[in-house]
């Protein structure tokens, strides 16, 4: 049988994606991302089937290694943390999907992989005035600095800062929009990066209609 090897990206920090498609409706791929013990920022790029973070953190953590995720709330600026509490029990049980970013606390060092098919369309958020999640979407292959996806999302100097969590430190690292097309200290990104930016306007990235995902790149055999 034939197959279609479709090499999506190299991940700068968080590993490859890879997308192989044995019939016209099976394309799946995956992203790694390594994760630490302690706090760790990642992304659901590919469409697994998980909705609830109970399902997420039972996956990564089949032996109650995960404390607790996190996803950023736009409309309180905080954090809303889904708590384990052992057994399965997990409070608040929040919803997750393709696209949505995690902050998570992990008591063992493992490799997280969003695996799974496909999106049906590119991911997009309504960025709001503050800080705000984003995840760079799969057919933004064109970004790989934090300077161009700031650029890219705000071209008007809407967006100040673009901070990517740096698991060995476990702080957050910026990159500050100075003005005039100078942004500081630059660092690599590429689709599937999770970013925590903060925004002067409310935004919808990427504009116009989600469509559908589409490989970069083919090769048969």
């Amino acid at each position: 049988m034939k197959k279609y090897l479709f090499i999506l990206l190299l991940i700068v920090s968080a590993g490859i994606l890879l997308a192989v498609e044995s019939a016209p409706s099976a394309t799946v791929g995956y992203v790694k991302y390594p994760s630490v013990p302690g706090l760790n920022f990642a992304a659901m790029p590919m469409d697994d089937g998980m909705t609830l973070t109970s399902e997420v953190g039972a996956y990564m953590g089949p032996n109650d290694e995960i404390d607790t995720i996190n996803l950023w709330d736009n409309a309180s600026q905080t954090w809303l943390g889904s708590t384990n509490y052992g057994g399965g029990f997990w409070d608040p049980d929040l919803s997750v999907g393709p696209g949505s970013v995690l902050y998570y606390y992990s008591s063992v060092a493992f490799d997280y992989y969003s695996i799974g098919a496909l999106p049906a369309t590119n991911a997009q958020y309504n960025i709001v005035p503050g800080l705000n999640t984003v995840m760079v979407p799969l057919n933004k292959s064109n970004l790989t600095l934090a300077s161009e996806a700031g650029v890219d999302i705000g071209p008007n100097d809407e967006i100040d800062t673009i901070n990517l969590w740096d698991n060995a430190s476990q702080t957050w690292f910026g990159c500050t929009n100075y003005g005039g097309g100078f942004w500081d200290p630059d660092f690599g990104v590429s689709i599937g990066t999770p970013l925590y930016i903060y925004s002067n306007s409310a935004i919808t990235w990427p504009a116009g209609p989600r469509g559908a995902v589409k490989t970069s790149s083919a090769r048969s055999k």
